[in-house]
């Protein structure tokens, strides 16, 4: 493990920070587990630390119960009893130290990296130590991707985008023939193509009609489902990635409406999301193609200034985007200044959803999401081309 902790060591003293302080009670901390590259495996009961310096020597803190917990990092170690030998090895490990990164989050400001309770955070401090958060650190050491994960992400989104083409091309062919149709049946047959590619996802996707689409995180059961007819509009948001362990995750959402014209409020309201989604595609590939930094609150902004422009501000109720990695809800930079203050930067080697949306409760929401990845010091969008007008589908008479 020395490898993954020499690099920790190099970004703390990047930051000027002194050290990282990780610490775990039955698998608190799941974000602790993997940058350590620990396993999750065998029986976690018990408190343990470990405390990566800028300069000098990591150490572990471990209980007597659980005395081999973190041999796997091959670092010196300190065995506690009791509640104040616990603490005496805190004051051993952290001599000296001033500021210190742990993952935590103020004001719970990005709950994805909010792993450490309020408690442990107040022992630290008590040894007049400032207590930072890692939330930079965690984006390099866990949101960043290798070359093979990206790649697993740009096959993932070839993949979706071809599902999405051939799930409203059969909604089409099932209505045209009368032949029942619905929201999860719809839901069921995107569940069977994902299997049929070897694509996984944790969810279902969403499969929502006409005042269903309103509700951003809306899940059709047996008890909701929709029958999708002939005029009906339909929002399709599907997510997943490749089984392979590492994979990162696809995630994209298409509208369609059944039939032949487009109504004209559902085309105004996709115009106004899709300049708003292209609003934030431009500025984060200007941004990264001239090297200058942006910040997720910033690209949401860019989103979120066109959609309130238009006098639909109240209506774009979640952030832009989200960080994207082996989980679909990743733990690197959101693009973000409604829900959280995201401030962290974009960076190399990350991914990330544009989504914005408009939502009238009773009637239909338009969302439009796709993915850009950054490398190399270049923004690109996954699965072009993207959605530049509601999909109309061609029913045919019987």
């Amino acid at each position: 493990m020395t490898g993954r902790l020499d690099e920790i060591a190099i970004a703390l003293r990047d930051a000027h920070l002194d050290g990282w302080l990780f610490y775990d009670f039955r698998l608190s901390d799941p974000l602790a587990y993997r940058i350590l590259g620990l396993s999750e495996d065998g029986i976690a009961t018990r408190r343990w630390f470990c405390y990566v310096p800028a300069h000098g020597k990591p150490r572990a803190i471990v209980s007597a119960v659980e005395a081999h917990r973190l041999d796997a990092l091959g670092i010196e170690k300190i065995v506690y009893r009791s509640h104040d030998e616990m603490l005496a090895a805190l004051h051993t490990a952290l001599d000296g130290a001033r500021r210190v990164a742990m993952d935590y989050s103020p004001g719970c400001a990005i709950p994805y990296v909010a792993r450490v309770d309020a408690g442990t955070v107040e022992i630290v401090r008590a040894m007049g130590i400032e207590v930072v958060t890692a939330a930079d650190l965690i984006q390099r050491f866990e949101a960043t991707l290798t070359d093979d994960q990206l790649a697993s992400h740009q096959r993932a989104a070839r993949a979706l985008r071809s599902i999405v083409d051939e799930t409203f091309g059969e909604i089409a062919r099932l209505i045209s023939a009368e032949h029942p149709v619905s929201e999860v049946s719809v839901q069921e047959s995107v569940m069977a193509r994902f299997a049929a590619q070897g694509l996984f996802t944790h969810a279902p996707p969403i499969v929502a009609v006409n005042e269903h689409s309103a509700d951003p995180h809306y899940g059709p059961t047996r008890k909701s489902d929709r029958a999708i007819r002939r005029g009906d509009f339909i929002l399709l948001d599907l997510w997943a990635k490749e089984s392979a362990p590492d994979s990162v995750y696809a995630d994209f959402t298409w509208v369609a409406f059944a039939g032949d014209k487009v109504p004209a409020e559902h085309a105004r309201i996709f115009e106004i999301v899709a300049r708003a989604r292209d609003a934030t595609v431009d500025l984060v590939q200007r941004r990264v193609a001239a090297g200058e930094a942006l910040s997720g609150r910033e690209a949401d902004r860019a989103a979120r200034s066109v959609i309130e422009a238009a006098g639909f501000g109240e209506m774009f109720v979640h952030r832009t985007g989200h960080s994207i990695g082996r989980e679909v809800h990743g733990t690197g930079a959101n693009l973000d200044s409604l829900e959280t203050l995201d401030d962290r930067r974009l960076i190399d080697n990350t991914c990330f959803s544009v989504e914005p949306g408009i939502y009238l409760p009773g009637k239909f929401g338009v969302r439009s999401e796709l993915d850009m990845t950054i490398e190399n010091g270049r923004a690109t969008v996954s699965g072009e081309p993207r959605q530049r007008e509601i999909i109309a589908l061609r029913i045919e008479s019987t």
